[in-house]
């Protein structure tokens, strides 16, 4: 797998950008109408999403890519009620998404949330996943689903999020180009697409770099995402998809004080340039997958995947704590294979003279890890502290139905018995520091049911109940409470329930209105125990509540205007008291019943309006986001104030009868307003708060040629 990496990262090039292909090239300028999302997030086979009791929405390909870099989900997902992706402004860390409040707690990567790219798992079988993988260049959509349909796919609660890479075009196309932007931000890449008989076809290799809006925040990623399909008639129809990730010494400049944001919020970190806190991330992945119509009525689906992922982390943690008996130290060496196989039969049939899908499932996912620590020696790699191998199993069994009984109604049901096991082998034993090899296994069946009825035409309604089952990672049982050795095997999985009611409708193909109303109740929800010297750990809190809702509207209206709006009102409460310990020296302090979840706004608001002028390929839009105030730990002794920016975009466009050219401009945040962008759930240092850039410019080009 090594040399497989090596050599997909040796063809790398500082190149172009990239650009729709010649499928796209051939769309008419603007934006489709907005009447059907098909989507298979739900139900596993493609269906209109206003026939299902579901919430979910499609992320276009023009919403993907008009006037943005296509370097982070941020830029994609703010379309989408319930769903939280924020900047950290530190690619050390990855975005900080999280759905109706699932996954916001979660300090770097994605957790509470399921990532998927097509149709191969991006979540690692604990549950935690790196959205940093998503390739946005050559994606043709973005699906994301929220609610109790979502424990379908397995260890995680909040949600799902699909992304599925573009077919190549018909004829051979290709295209690039370029944009830059401001603190030194870039990106170039080239992609390549075709058809030949039954072999369809498409590559994107691509580089961005920035030095970041705040000091020690340089970053450099090379990403290449590839996608072969071999249509072989009644054979079935095989899927190759290859994908890589290079992204050394990305710079951390960790989080800032409420002190020192008021100082200067372009700052490092306290430490974060004395030990040169930075991370080298290399990844490479195939899947394949294979889909049968065995006959009219059945249809039998398989996918298998390896990959190979290596991290080195340097954090700022004193040397006085690294050097103590049970650290880890503060350089994270991590060589991880994973894979997995999946298997799934689809029948189609009728009951009581009505038709019914029915699936059936078994999905095995395995990550098996080499983790080393070493002392950082104010950014040299000193002592070995930490020696073990770790390995999570992750076996899931499912079946689902729709059943659509009359001719206004649609039943959707399913089960999914799910078994996680962790299992660490310790190599590091010295003095104050024994054995700590031991093993976990957690299991639960989850369950999902929903009903939709189509009032009319235009109008359906629908409810749904489910329950989800979100076990710990293994950075949450790494350290026990209380200065012990070992894994946190006391550590139970959080529980939820969910409970939603909907509303969905659409005037014609220009108008569609989502409405979501939910309640979910947690129990043993997984919370920071204690956060000192270098090592955080978790406990399960009693109960937590969370109550919401849901708008999204998008509509499309003459002389060249359209607009859309998402609005997310989210009330996410502990109710039962608990303990935890906060600041260092660490202190215990009780968090009330009623306190609020932290890293979770009450309200968010996202809206645009452009306007498009045809005959000349020129459009136009202003765009506005509204966060409300957001907690940074527990007992809500501290906050991140609300904010509301402003951003402005145009762009033109030319077309050939093979070529296509197009220059775009944006302003982002053009109020020049400071705010804080996320923020570090619980860091004990009181360092919550990660600033976001004021005033910000980019320009591009691009442009594609079909042969």
């Amino acid at each position: 797998m090594l040399e497989f990496r090596k050599s997909v990262f040796a063809l790398l090039p500082a190149a172009l950008a990239p650009f729709p292909t010649g499928a796209q090239q051939a769309a008419p300028v603007g934006k489709p109408p907005v009447l059907q999302e098909v989507v298979v997030s739900a139900t596993r086979v493609e269906e209109d999403s206003f026939d299902l009791p579901v919430s979910i929405d499609r992320v276009s390909r023009a919403v993907i890519r008009e006037d943005k870099p296509q370097v982070n989900l941020s830029e994609s997902l703010n379309l989408v009620p319930g769903i939280s992706v924020l900047n950290r402004q530190n690619y050390a860390q990855d975005l900080q998404i999280s759905s109706r409040g699932f996954g916001a707690r979660a300090t770097f990567g994605v957790r509470g949330l399921r990532l998927i790219a097509d149709g191969i798992p991006a979540t690692m079988p604990d549950g935690q996943g790196q959205g940093a993988t998503f390739n946005l260049n050559s994606a043709e959509s973005i699906e994301v689903m929220r609610g109790p349909f979502s424990s379908l796919y397995g260890n995680a609660a909040g949600g799902v999020i699909q992304v599925f890479t573009a077919d190549g075009p018909p004829e051979p196309t290709l295209s690039g180009g370029f944009y830059a932007g401001s603190y030194d931000t870039w990106k170039l890449s080239t992609q390549f697409g075709g058809t030949s008989g039954r072999f369809n076809y498409i590559g994107d290799i691509s580089r961005f770099q920035t030095d970041g809006y705040r000091d020690h925040s340089w970053a450099r990623r090379d990403q290449l995402n590839a996608k072969a399909k071999i249509n072989a008639g009644d054979g079935g129809v095989i899927t190759l998809v290859v994908n890589a990730l290079d992204q050394p010494e990305t710079q951390d400049p960790l989080g800032l004080t409420a002190a020192q944001v008021a100082q200067d919020p372009r700052q490092a970190g306290t430490n974060a340039i004395a030990f040169d806190t930075r991370k080298s991330i290399t990844q490479a992945q195939m899947g394949l997958t294979y889909g049968l119509d065995v006959t009219r009525s059945d249809r039998l689906e398989a996918r298998v995947y390896a990959g190979d992922r290596q991290v080195t982390q340097y954090l700022a943690i004193p040397l006085v704590n690294q050097n103590a008996a049970t650290s880890s130290g503060a350089v994270v060496d991590l060589d991880r294979d994973y894979g997995g196989v999946g298997l799934r039969w689809t029948h189609v049939t009728t009951l009581a003279g009505a038709p019914v899908t029915a699936s059936v499932g078994a999905d095995y996912d395995r990550q098996a890890e080499r983790r080393q620590g070493f002392i950082n020696n104010f950014g040299v790699e000193g002592a070995l502290k930490r020696d073990e191998d770790d390995t999570v199993d992750s076996t899931g069994i499912y079946a689902q139905a729709e059943w659509r009984f009359a001719p206004r109604w649609n039943l959707m049901a399913g089960l999914r018995y799910s078994r996680v096991e962790f299992e660490s082998q310790d190599y590091y034993i010295a003095a104050g520091n024994p054995d700590d090899s031991g093993s976990i296994r957690y299991s639960r069946t989850t369950y999902a049911a929903g009903l939709a009825y189509r009032l009319n035409a235009d109008v359906s309604l629908y409810g749904n109940v489910g329950t989800g089952f979100e076990t710990p990672t293994f950075a949450e049982l790494a350290y026990q409470p209380g200065g012990g050795t070992g894994l946190n095997f006391n550590l139970r999985p959080a529980l939820s329930k969910h409970y939603e009611i909907g509303f969905k409708s659409r005037l014609g193909d220009t108008m569609r209105l989502n409405l979501a109303l939910f309640h979910i109740d947690v129990t043993d929800e997984i919370v920071v125990n204690t956060n000192a010297g270098g090592r955080s750990t978790f406990k399960n809190a009693s109960k937590t509540q969370r109550d919401g809702a849901e708008l999204a509207w998008e509509g499309r209206f003459r002389n060249g205007f359209e607009a859309a709006l998402a609005y997310t009102w989210l009330d996410a409460r502990f109710t039962e008291a608990f303990t935890t310990a906060i600041g260092t020296p660490s202190t215990q302090v009780t968090v009330n019943s009623g306190s609020r979840l932290p890293g979770v706004p009450e309200q968010s608001l996202f809206g645009e309006l452009v306007w498009r002028y045809a005959p000349v390929g020129f459009h136009a839009g202003v765009e506005v986001r509204h966060s409300g105030k957001v907690y940074v730990n527990d007992p809500n002794t501290e906050s991140a104030a609300a904010y509301t920016v402003w951003n402005v975009r145009a762009g033109f466009e030319q077309r050939g009868r093979k070529w296509r050219i197009a220059e775009f401009v944006r302003v982002d945040n053009v109020g020049d307003k400071e705010y804080i962008g996320s923020v570090i759930v619980s860091e004990a240092n009181n360092r919550f708060y990660e600033p976001a850039p004021t005033r910000n410019v980019m320009a591009g080009v691009q442009a594609s040629l079909q042969f």
